[in-house]
């Protein structure tokens, strides 16, 4: 627990972790490992730890994100060729929850018969699997609200349960860019779902430029509630 005289001292080019109102530091991602991969439902870990999931549009930056999040180069495998990765990868965190890093979407060159049976296998995971307490929903911030971005809110809130959206590479845009692109995503979240987008939150994120981490941190945070700290 940090002492008052800790908390007004100022360290230049030193970024302080994010904390609750508690004091509890908030880095729900940090020390996570490798668990196993699923391309089936009943390869999926039984038991029943609580997971959040990552999902968003091949080259949305996915898996930039939870190696930003995770604080590791590559925990979340960056490949060269969006869209080939068709499983799920399962990580452990150290609060003993998991995080599942879906397959990325929209641009994988694969046969008809295997995109139906990841379409099959995702919508099944997300309307039914019941440790799921939440998605984190990874959309570029140059090219939101993509035909496959509302399939997934179709899919998943539906469940009642909570989606954090990070527009990401938000860098790349202007400051007035960036804030006319969250007011807009927040909006016609809005107009299309009603009283049911309360369920989702939207923020600005660069894994690049560290940009909205704490904020992203906090919301994976208060999922996990205990198993946080």
């Amino acid at each position: 627990m940090p002492r008052p005289s800790d908390k007004l001292r100022i360290v230049p080019k030193v970024r302080r972790p994010a904390e609750s109102p508690a004091g509890v530091h908030l880095h729900p991602l940090r020390q996570a490992e490798f668990l196993t991969t699923a391309a089936e439902w009943v390869q999926l870990p039984a038991g029943g730890a609580p997971e959040i999931a990552f999902a968003g549009r091949s080259n949305a930056g996915k898996s930039s994100a939870i190696n930003a999040l995770a604080q590791r180069t590559r925990l979340a495998y960056t490949s060269k060729t969006p869209g080939r990765t068709q499983h799920i990868n399962l990580f452990r965190l150290r609060s003993g929850a998991l995080l599942a890093d879906l397959p990325g979407y929209g641009y994988a060159k694969v046969p008809e018969a295997m995109r139906r049976h990841w379409q099959h296998f995702i919508a099944k995971y997300l309307a039914e699997r019941a440790p799921l307490i939440g998605v984190l929903l990874v959309m570029d911030a140059r090219h939101p609200l993509t035909d496959l971005d509302w399939q997934m809110f179709g899919w998943f809130l539906p469940t009642g349960r909570p989606m954090h959206v990070l527009l990401t590479k938000c860098d790349k845009l202007g400051t007035e860019a960036q804030r006319h692109t969250l007011d807009s995503v927040r909006t016609a979240l809005a107009n299309t779902f009603g009283e049911r987008s309360a369920q989702v939150s939207v923020q600005l994120f660069s894994a690049t430029r560290h940009i909205g981490t704490a904020e992203a941190e906090a919301a994976l945070a208060s999922w996990l509630g205990p198993l946080a700290n």
